[in-house]
């Protein structure tokens, strides 16, 4: 049986956040972590149909978290 295993590592403002916000939707075959300014996915998977949809469910959901995290800390009131 084929193992695929692939990394997405991205950066962004509040790393942390976005971070959180994608975990809730995590496959039990991917892993999130944030590490300073990078926001790091590891897919896993035995079909390739299978690890590319889960690549592109995961794209949309950084957009959106992405998107949100943006707003949300423009939101904040600055002390």
């Amino acid at each position: 049986m084929m193992q695929i295993t692939g990394m997405i590592t991205t950066r962004h403002g509040n790393a942390v956040s976005v971070a959180e916000a994608l975990a809730p939707d995590n496959l039990r075959t991917m892993t999130t972590t944030d590490d300073g300014d990078t926001v790091t996915t590891m897919i896993t998977g035995t079909q390739l149909r299978s690890v590319i949809a889960s690549v592109d469910d995961y794209l949309m959901n950084l957009a959106i978290a992405e998107d949100t995290c943006s707003v949300v800390s423009m939101e904040k009131p600055k002390h």
